[in-house]
């Protein structure tokens, strides 16, 4: 037996008494949580809620996540956890492809109707019993007349209880790609795929139950849900949960709480490094915060090393992928960090770059990441197809260009469906950005391949001047041309006051695609 839901009943055994998680002004101890979690999952079970049943939920980062996260854990069935981005449509073709018999969603906000959305969408999905409404007071009537709450689920509800005696190998959760190339597709992973990622999660960060997290990150983020919650809570960490970043209230929640660890992504570093900082405020957030954490998309250099010389903190960058559980590679302390890299294989993984035709690369040479591990997932549900492409050699084909150094630090230098190919030239989006930031205008900046009719494709580049800074496209592209190669600089450059971004603060490139 496995049940992933260890991690929260072992943490509420050792420290029942200890803050789990804050919110606002709410506090709820491990105890609280735990015990919660046991009410949601005996109103499960008696709404015919079985062993290996998939349940959606939708909701931000309040403490109604974890509760409901182990509660179906608890029962042996399978969470599907699901952007609070997501429009109708789109809350259907999850809810029916991953064959969900159940949908936890919270209300939501005025700007942010995901209460409304979800059941429209749960209307639309016939396979899908039962919704329930999260409010944000178990006391609120059901925004949507005739709909149960989460409070109906709970109601009469014992607060003990058992978990399912689930296998490492059975499915724990379901995780939804971002759809860059076609539908979403979700990962399969274990309890066991989980679990393991978790633990090395926390060994990376060299957490202890001392520790405080600030949780800014979604949660229904492959990398809040293992490298946070779920690694937070194996530790029996502290954990303090934002629903939305914003750089200064981030800071003062970082002093308030007196935040050991924080992770991100590097639009949230960019943010912070570019904010005004009380001088106080700055001094006493160096002096309590040891550690940062960058993931989700490659962190300029020039980003890490002015956020590190700002707050005096290290800033450790991994790799990882919703296949992977996350987490791939890692700068680890114990084996060294080099700046600009996703450093090496963490514990139980194994990592190699391959050509085209699956054969090893030497080092320094560019070729696509493959790894494998007690972090790659089951398959993609229900894509035998995908999973035979995906998973061919019984390796995970990540689908990212990267470098080995001689020393076995790893680089990534873009996704193989980012490359630019111009006139048969190879042009890798990253290499451009992390030239064009260095400029003193330049304070954001994102590179993609738009079509040319003789080249095949050209690079263009969207910039964001930092404030105060003017630059015309002329200037720019003169200043670019005599830093790197005369295939690989924009010949277009639009200004754009800010970049899309995705929940997690990734930057979109497939809304740039569409300018």
């Amino acid at each position: 037996m496995l049940n992933l839901s260890i991690l929260l009943e072992d943490s509420a055994k050792r420290y029942p008494e200890k803050a789990a998680f804050i919110f606002m002004e709410t506090t709820l101890n491990y105890s609280d949580i735990n015990e919660a979690s046991n009410k949601v999952a005996n109103g499960l079970r008696n709404i015919d809620i079985h062993a290996g049943d998939k349940i959606a939920l939708s909701c931000l980062n309040l403490p109604y996540f974890p509760i409901l996260y182990f509660a179906i854990l608890k029962v042996g069935a399978v969470v599907v956890p699901l952007s609070v981005l997501l429009k109708k449509e789109e809350i259907v073709h999850h809810l029916n492809d991953s064959d969900a018999k159940a949908y936890l969603c919270f209300t939501g906000t005025a700007d942010l109707p995901m209460g409304r959305e979800g059941y429209t969408g749960f209307q639309n999905a016939p396979h899908c019993k039962h919704f329930y409404l999260i409010t944000p007071d178990p006391s609120d009537p059901s925004p949507i007349k005739g709909i149960p709450t989460l409070a109906s689920l709970m109601h009469q509800q014992s607060s003990k209880g058992s978990s399912f005696p689930t296998t490492a190998s059975d499915t724990a959760v379901i995780v939804y790609t971002s759809g860059t190339t076609g539908k979403p597709k979700g990962a399969e992973l274990t309890h066991s795929n989980l679990l393991q990622n978790a633990i090395v999660s926390a060994d990376i960060c060299q957490a202890v139950h001392q520790d405080v997290s600030l949780i800014v990150l979604p949660l229904f983020h492959i990398f809040a849900m293992t490298c946070l919650m779920n690694s937070g809570i194996y530790r029996g960490i502290t954990q303090v949960l934002v629903p939305r970043f914003e750089a200064k209230s981030v800071l003062d929640l970082m002093q308030k709480h007196q935040v050991t660890i924080f992770a991100g992504v590097p639009t949230m570093y960019w943010a912070l490094l570019n904010l005004e900082c009380d001088a106080k405020q700055l001094q006493n957030i160096s002096k309590i915060l040891r550690m940062c954490v960058s993931g989700g998309a490659s962190l300029p250099v020039a980003v890490l090393e002015g956020f590190e010389e700002k707050f005096k903190v290290p800033i450790l960058e991994g790799y990882g992928m919703s296949e992977g559980s996350p987490v791939v590679t890692f700068n680890q302390i114990d084996l060294g960090r080099k700046p600009g890299s996703i450093g090496k294989a963490v514990w139980g993984v194994e990592v190699k770059l391959v050509d085209e035709n699956d054969i090893e690369v030497p080092i320094g040479t560019k070729g696509e990441l493959l790894y494998r591990g007690h972090n790659v997932m089951k398959g993609y549900y229900k894509q035998n197809e995908a999973n035979l492409k995906a998973l061919r050699g019984g390796w995970m084909h990540s689908g990212d260009v990267a470098i080995k150094d001689e020393d076995g630090f790893y680089y990534i230098v873009d996704r193989t469906k980012d490359m630019i190919l111009r006139g048969g030239l190879n042009v890798y989006p990253r290499e451009v950005e992390e030239v064009m930031i260095t400029h003193e205008a330049v304070s954001l900046v994102a590179v993609i391949g738009v079509p040319h009719e003789k080249l095949g494709e050209e690079v263009k580049a969207f910039v964001v001047l930092k404030a105060g800074e003017t630059i015309n496209e002329t200037n720019l592209i003169s200043w670019i041309k005599t830093k790197i190669a005369a295939y690989k600089y924009p010949r277009y450059i639009q200004f754009l006051d800010a970049l899309p971004m995705s929940a997690t603060g990734k930057i979109l490139k497939k809304e740039l695609r569409k300018m």
